[in-house]
């Protein structure tokens, strides 16, 4: 199995892979690890490991994701597992995904405005917090295992399958959250074939809780994660119908992430 230490990003939500990310990175120990990045050629991946914090494990107002309501003032200098406890990887779900910076740029300030696209899935082996920002040493999950054994022919049937049936209860859940135009897929020319990414594209458009999107992020499979999405969405969209007042266009509103 492949594994690698690299920079953590612990947030208050799911990265899948394919899905764009951008963050606004004021903390000086996000800082410190966007300029390590920038370090790094152009030409290559500059990666770092997005992570979901534990509901109810945060133990600073301030951890990683929250929103800071000082977030105009100077950089308060905190250490790198400050407000995630002494054991910090007791605090972060253990399935991330790998994100890479294709666009990170510095402002005036010394804040940063990043931009990153989930590429692969990890599990979180260890975490360090020795050096100026945390790190992880991970390894990566493959997609569908059960491939890499000889079962693909009846795995990638039994996928496409369940994405069909995936597509068509997203769009009647889409219908139940009108006005949800932000992250319509209901334009078939645009729907990828790929079950992998309709799955991953599914689970991040849902609007579902952290921990819901954490358990889609760390199925076992794509064929597993269909299955629960379908399930969910039948269900969000038997709950929507009674709940004609949905705000649907701020539920699905793709905020900006704050470290």
């Amino acid at each position: 199995m492949t594994t690698a230490r690299l920079p953590l990003f612990p947030l208050n939500a799911v990265l899948f892979p394919g899905l764009v990310l951008p963050l606004n990175v004021f903390e000086e120990r996000y800082r410190a690890m966007m300029r390590e990045l920038l370090t790094i050629d152009e030409d290559e991946p500059r990666r770092f490991v997005v992570v979901a914090v534990r509901d109810g494990r945060e133990t600073a107002p301030t951890a990683t994701g929250m929103p800071d309501t000082l977030a105009a003032a100077p950089p308060v200098e905190r250490a790198p597992a400050d407000g995630f406890g002494p054991d910090p990887i007791q605090t972060f779900h253990r399935v991330g995904c790998v994100a890479d910076a294709a666009k990170i740029r510095e402002r005036a300030d010394g804040s940063f405005e990043v931009l990153a696209t989930g590429t692969t899935r990890v599990r979180l082996l260890s975490v360090d917090a020795s050096g100026p920002f945390l790190t992880a040493e991970v390894e990566e999950l493959p997609e569908n295992p059960e491939e890499a054994e000889g079962d693909a022919a009846s795995s990638q049937e039994e996928a496409g399958a369940l994405a069909e049936g995936v597509l068509r209860a997203f769009r009647s859940y889409q219908k139940r959250l009108a006005g949800a135009s932000e992250r319509s897929l209901t334009t078939g020319a645009d729907l990828p074939d790929d079950p992998s990414v309709v799955s991953y594209l599914v689970a991040a458009a849902a609007v579902l809780d952290v921990p819901s999107k954490q358990r889609l992020l760390q199925a076992p499979d794509t064929a597993t994660r269909l299955r629960e999405e379908l399930a969910l969405l039948r269900r969000e969209t038997a709950v929507i119908r009674h709940l004609p007042s949905v705000p649907a266009t701020e539920l699905t509103r793709a905020p900006t992430h704050p470290n």
